[in-house]
């Protein structure tokens, strides 16, 4: 049995490129379906096939995607990250890298969960069809052999060509992944990554890989300037306060902020369209115009592909859902002034709504502070499980337990 480095960097024609996956099709299939390393094959590089190995304990070569987790956690998270400061400052270097290269470029965490993508029209879609978005997880247990793993587990550029990926599903894929550090520490904290079509390798394409990456990593060890925040009133009464400078939104353009401030990760024009209208036929052009109008209102900071803000924004939504993933009941019930913009007719902003409801309502059932639960029990006075809950928790003799036991009454009135 032979294994061989890849090929010299030199650009292979399409019939070369045609060649070398047909080879390595086949060698996929001899070593992942019948598990024979035949010594005629013609193998990839020791390191895939180490990964190979490792995958086949976890993974599928059938799994058709990369499983996709929620992201609003893990990109409000990264964002607060020196790597992402870096990736703001050359972030237009790297679309413009993936547009004119016909690529889909992406940025992953330390685990491998991608946290920002742009795609170009030829690679969109593809992205979208095997999980290559923001949430998707790409590192070897969930995936199998790729460059963004490779370079993650061994801290340096990994190129995986069409089937040398463990999985069939992105066998029409070339991968080009550098890793990225982090300047405090020097530890690799995630990695860029450039991909396309099996057909369009190109050697360049590494070298624009390790250009931008570096890059991010330079502008990442500088201080960013901070810009002004974004704060947001979005339970009980409206506040928009940008720069400590109060503001007027109309009903919409609020709504579409609140949908942006509650993912983080961005939107695209057909998600944000969904969640903001439903079925309603309103065309995509009045949506551009409102994000446009609001753009403006927030002096710029409202990027695009996708939709998102482009500054910190403190939200008491956010707050409260915080608190709640922490335990922490009294200051979720604190940030809880009332629902999540009651006016709004947005189906996603209705989801939104009845979840912190629910969420809040749930953890202040089993919460024991008297102060806490009257709160609440305050908000909800027709709220039967509340009242009980608020007469249950305080104790004989308390002054206040006549009024809870009133109110309970009075919840039980038809």
């Amino acid at each position: 049995m032979t294994s061989v480095a890849p090929p010299p960097r030199s650009v292979l024609s399409r019939d070369e490129l045609r060649a070398r996956r047909s080879a390595l099709s086949r060698t996929w299939a001899q070593v992942l379906r019948r598990g024979d390393e035949d010594p005629r094959l013609t193998l990839p590089s020791p390191r895939v096939l180490d990964s190979w190995r490792r995958s086949s304990e976890w993974v599928s070569p059938d799994v058709a995607a990369a499983p996709v987790d929620g992201t609003d956690a893990a990109v409000d998270a990264w964002r607060r990250t020196p790597i992402a400061a870096g990736l703001r400052v050359v972030e237009d270097d790297v679309r413009r890298a993936a547009d004119d290269g016909g690529l889909v470029a992406a940025v992953t965490d330390v685990s491998g969960r991608i946290v920002w993508t742009h795609g170009s029209r030829v690679m969109q879609r593809r992205s979208e069809r095997v999980g290559f978005v923001p949430g998707g997880r790409w590192d070897e247990a969930s995936v199998g052999t790729n460059a963004l793993a490779l370079a993650l587990r061994s801290g340096e550029p990994s190129t995986v060509y069409s089937a040398e990926h463990f999985s069939r599903a992105v066998h029409g894929w070339v991968c080009y992944a550098v890793p990225l550090t982090d300047p405090r520490t020097g530890q690799v904290c995630g990695v860029l990554d450039l991909s396309t079509t099996w057909d369009r390798a190109h050697p360049l394409a590494m070298t624009t890989a390790g250009v931008l990456g570096r890059m991010v990593s330079a502008a990442a060890r500088v201080e960013p300037e901070r810009g002004p925040s974004l704060e947001l009133g979005l339970l009980g009464a409206r506040r928009v306060r940008m720069g400590g400078v109060d503001l007027v939104l109309p009903q919409r353009q609020l709504e579409i902020l609140a949908l942006l401030a509650l993912h983080p990760g961005g939107l695209s024009l057909e998600s944000l369209h969904a969640r903001l209208y439903g079925d309603a036929r309103v065309s995509p052009a009045t949506l551009k115009a409102e994000v446009s109008h609001l753009r403006t209102a927030l002096a710029g900071a409202v990027g695009s592909r996708p939709y998102r803000l482009l500054v910190e924004v403190d939200s008491d939504v956010n707050t409260a859902l915080r608190a709640l993933d922490s335990g922490d009941v009294a200051t979720a019930v604190h940030a809880y002034a009332g629902p999540l913009l009651p006016g709004s007719e947005s189906p996603d902003l209705a989801e939104w709504r009845e979840y912190v409801e629910v969420a809040l309502t749930t953890a202040v059932l089993t919460c024991r502070d008297v102060d806490v639960v009257l709160a609440h029990a305050d908000r909800h006075p027709y709220d039967l499980q509340v009242q009980q809950h608020l007469v249950d928790v305080l104790p004989v003799g308390d002054p206040r337990l006549a009024g809870a036991r009133a109110r309970l009454h009075r919840a039980l009135e038809p």
